[in-house]
């Protein structure tokens, strides 16, 4: 190889990669040489590791050569080589057969290798080692964790964490090491003058003590289903001064967030510990501090003082102005975190969050402005709507589409300024440069605005027919087309809005003259301004003359059901152009894929969509309007530990669940209740009960530490109550036969409900979840009861082999209580969006008012939560969350009758004082009944 073509084969910077077939017949033939020329190999497998670093794939019969080949070099004793050699090994052991055979010249290394290797060498460990061979590996393991050397510590305590998969039984032997890793502070050799000095002096640190991070990683994952162990463990280490590595400290502050949300008195135990290292030099450790105290602090308000969530703000205050560009973006997260929950905790670092919207990083800038947003009030909106302005337009489609959001959760929780953020959106919607995306996501802010705030709905409605003169992207002025045929024909001037529609079929292509024909034969049918109907239908003859076909085929369709709407027909005109209830499309999209996959009669049958669930226009809001409250929510979650402590939210009882927008998703909660409504038909007992009218959010009955868990679901039926009981068993080695749920009214004397029948689950095999189910029927439309539960079942002991009960094991039965289960009024309602609310409560005729003192020691947003959970209505006007600085709020709750459809409201005024909470909830129905019975059984 000349001198010019070997320095352009090495030129990494210019991006070509080396070709593939060269290296690899290179590797060849080079890797067979004798005597072996370590530079040039170490060459070769740098170009081989580009390769497969840049997703470059061997064939297997390839690889394995490759493989083989390296495992020549073995051989030979030079250091340098060996480590660039289990590079390769590691990356060739996924795509080679036979990688065990270089098992034993690897263990050889770590045995007696040098110092230099030994860490590379235990790494390549995990990939030549399998189930069967893992045992094999054990002491020359247990001994590299013990070693004093801290590279090799590190490596091995690495490689043991990796090789839990593979071989749990064997590394769970590793506890005492990996123990011993933490407490042993491990040092470099002193290294004599003439070898590399420089290595370990002044300027390099003898140790960072990282492998006091690799042990307590590994014996978390060796005990964290234990809980007491993790709580020694952590009460330990925060309590000693071994700690010398800042990751270590951060792992321990992780261990005490699992701990504390696992049970939340511990809070108290760790609190000093948590507040002496907010204070710590590093800053990896205070912002980690930070976090936790912070997102505890939010669920769990009265177990952290005022005092200590300010110090921690202020702590957070400091950060932000450091010069480390990673540690302010940190932070800003955290803070943007609280914004989300308690915006006025945060008010106070307002003065830096200003400063830093200038900073030079525009990820840190648009995090200030979007918390600036969060933490404003109705006073200080339009000089922040003016400040974003100015700076708005220089900024990339990323940033501007963060603001945007930001901008949009502000209008949502400050409805009434709208009229500057409408006129904010506006302004940059028509002025400023941008892609399909940005454009849309405002678009999508203004319709979302129309939506929440009917009195903002005229103005938007003109200033979007200005913009749609000059929008150059199809989707988004079909998008404003159809928010003009659906809003239009409801305003005092629908006239204004046909002009501009018509221009669009005069002036646009295809698929916006089709758009706009829809909207136009709305506008045909509005009560508003029927002198418009002659208009639209002359307009519509012309259209029908398009040279498109499918703009034809529109005004021909719109003609004839105009047409049909003047005669007896109106409902089909109605439901096609102004349809009065919309599909849920997940139910929708499950039903059609069944109806595809399972249809034998070669689709003789027709598709049945009247089981299919279907909400009215204010039930689609209401969803929409839960899931945006979800969606600003659901960015607090940010850390595994966070989500684990939303995983866990799942599993808590109704009555003390928290209110996070929805614990489970709107879209996830109505593909729940379509699958039970599909397992409840399949069940021959259940098919003369007719439609499913609402089925319940899973109610934890159990513990989930307990030998069975359990989880409760209420479906109502319009004659019907049918209880549901998943069970999980637990239980290593032991099956449930016969198992069963026995449920007893609370008062069987006066009791609404009379049982059916009972299904019982025939075989419960270890960690299987079944279902139970009991059946009643109702004697009165509203039921409100209360069940004792017992579990009933048989355990049988089963051989772990064949997952089969053993020759002669008859069992024994036994029973284990469950937690009560309560149908209540809130079962019996779902939420609705109304734009006004204090119109509509005072139009309702039914009303009823309860007082209740609550001497629990409970914040109010915890008492919030609880109402929210129980009545299951919808909460308005932002009012689903209490200002920390604040001992009174106004609640304001809206829902209808799953049964009658039926509108209940409810305002609901609270107060804290040192007696406890005193609630006052005043709440007007259409429906009697069911407005006492909701709040008189709110609490």
């Amino acid at each position: 190889m000349s001198t010019k073509t070997y320095k352009k084969f090495e030129n990494a910077g210019s991006g070509d990669l080396p070709d593939k077939m060269t290296v690899y017949q290179d590797c060849m033939n080079t890797f067979n040489e004798s005597p072996v020329n370590p530079k040039r190999c170490r060459i070769l497998i740098s170009r081989l590791l580009r390769l497969l670093s840049n997703g470059v794939a061997f064939p297997e019969n390839e690889a394995t050569a490759l493989f083989f080949s390296i495992s020549k070099l073995f051989q030979h004793q030079n250091d340098a080589l060996r480590q660039v050699v289990y590079l390769a090994i590691k990356e060739l052991s996924g795509m080679s057969e036979d990688v065990l055979m270089a098992t034993s010249s690897i263990m050889k290394d770590v045995q007696n290798g040098s110092d230099l290797v030994k860490p590379n060498a235990i790494r390549a460990l995990t990939y030549v080692l399998d189930e069967s061979t893992a045992f094999s590996a054990e002491r020359l393991l247990k001994s590299a964790v013990v070693s004093k050397h801290p590279a090799i510590s590190s490596a091995a305590l690495c490689t043991s964490y990796n090789l839990l998969p593979i071989s749990e039984v064997t590394i769970k032997r590793f506890a005492n090491e990996a123990q011993e890793g933490i407490s042993d502070l491990k040092q470099f050799p002193n290294i004599p003058y003439d070898e590399h000095s420089l290595l370990v002096g002044e300027f390099y640190p003898n140790s960072s003590y990282m492998a006091q991070y690799h042990a307590i990683g590994l014996i978390y994952q060796l005990k964290k289903n234990d809980k007491m162990a993790i709580l020694k463990l952590a009460s330990q280490l925060a309590d000693s001064n071994t700690l010398k590595n800042q990751l270590a400290k951060v792992q321990v502050v992780k261990l005490i967030a699992d701990l504390i949300n696992r049970d939340p008195q511990l809070f108290n135990e760790f609190q000093s510990v948590l507040f002496a290292w907010l204070t710590t030099k590093h800053e990896a450790v205070q912002i980690e501090v930070a976090k936790v105290i912070s997102t505890f602090a939010l669920r769990n308000q009265r177990l952290v003082a005022p005092d200590s969530f300010a110090y921690v703000v202020s702590t957070l205050q400091a950060l932000l102005t450091v010069p480390r560009v990673s540690t302010r973006f940190a932070v800003l997260r955290i803070l943007n975190k609280i914004a989300m929950v308690a915006p006025e905790r945060i008010a106070l670092c307002n003065p830096e969050l200003e400063t830093l919207i200038n900073d030079t990083n525009r990820n840190i800038s648009t995090y200030a402005i979007t918390i600036l947003l969060k933490t404003g009030n109705a006073s200080n909106i339009a000089s922040l709507i003016s400040r974003i302005s100015r700076f708005f337009h220089d900024v990339s489609d990323d940033f501007k589409i963060i603001i945007i959001d930001a901008v949009r959760t502000l209008s949502l929780n400050f409805p009434q300024e709208w009229k500057s953020i409408v006129k904010f959106l506006m302004d940059v919607l028509k002025n400023s440069e941008g892609g399909l995306k940005f454009k849309n996501t405002v678009v999508e802010a203004i319709i979302d605005i129309v939506s929440f705030i009917p009195e903002s709905k005229e103005l938007i409605l003109e200033n979007l027919c200005d913009f749609i003169e000059d929008c150059e992207f199809n989707e988004i002025l079909v998008r404003i087309l159809h928010l003009l045929g659906k809003e239009g024909p409801y305003t005092s001037k629908p006239s204004l809005y046909v002009r501009h529609i018509y221009n669009r079929v005069v002036l646009e292509n295809s698929i916006i003259r089709s758009a706009a024909v829809v909207a136009l034969a709305k506008f045909a049918l509005t009560k508003n301004d029927p002198t418009l109907k002659e208009s639209i239908v002359s307009l519509l003859n012309r259209i029908a003359n398009d040279q498109d076909d499918e703009v034809r085929d529109r005004a021909t369709i719109a003609l004839r059901l105009i047409e049909s709407a003047d005669g007896d027909n109106t409902n089909v005109a109605t439901e096609l152009i102004e349809p009065k209830y919309f599909y849920d499309l997940p139910s929708l999209e499950s039903k059609l894929s069944n109806y595809l996959n399972t249809n034998d009669d070669s689709f003789k049958t027709a598709f049945d969509s009247s089981s299919v669930r279907r909400f009215t226009e204010d039930e689609v809001k209401a969803i929409e309007l839960k899931r945006k409250q979800e969606q600003s929510l659901g960015a607090t979650s940010e850390s595994s530990t966070e989500a684990g402590t939303k995983k866990s939210k799942l599993n808590d009882k109704t009555e003390n669940n928290v209110f996070g927008g929805s614990s489970v998703g709107e879209d996830e909660q109505e593909l729940l209740n379509a699958k039970y409504a599909e397992e409840l038909l399949a069940i021959d007992q259940f098919k003369e009960y007719g439609k499913l009218i609402n089925s319940s959010k899973s109610v934890s009955l159990t513990e989930t530490e307990a030998e069975f868990v359990v989880n409760g679901i209420k479906h109502i039926f319009k004659d019907y109550i049918v209880l549901q009981f998943n069970i999980t068993n637990t239980l290593p080695d032991v099956a449930l036969t016969n198992v069963s749920v026995s449920c007893t009214q609370e008062d069987a004397e006066t009791s609404q409900l009379e049982e059916l029948f009972s299904i019982a689950i025939d075989k419960l095999l270890p960690t299987e979840v079944g279902a139970c189910y009991v059946a009643f029927q109702k004697t009165d439309n509203l039921v409100i009861e209360g069940f004792l539960n017992n579990l009933i079942f048989t355990t049988v002991d089963i051989n772990p082999d064949t997952n089969e009960p053993y020759e002669g094991e008859e069992g024994f039965q036994d029973e284990y209580e469950i937690d009560s289960l309560y149908i209540n009024a809130g079962d019996y309602v779902t939420g609705s969006f109304i734009g006004n609310f204090d119109t509509a409560f005072d139009e309702l005729p039914a009303e009823e008012i309860a007082v209740f003192n609550i001497q629990e020691n409970l914040s109010l947003q915890e008492v919030i939560d609880k109402i929210i959970t129980n009545s299951n209505c919808l909460p308005l006007n932002n009012t689903q969350f209490a200002p920390s600085d604040s001992n009174s709020h106004v609640l304001k709750l809206f829902g209808k009758s799953v049964l009658s459809g039926s509108k209940v409201a409810l305002l609901i005024k609270m107060i804290h004082s040192s007696k406890g909470i005193a609630l006052k909830v005043q709440g007007k129905g259409e429906d009697a009944t069911l407005c006492s019975d909701l709040v008189n059984g709110l609490m």
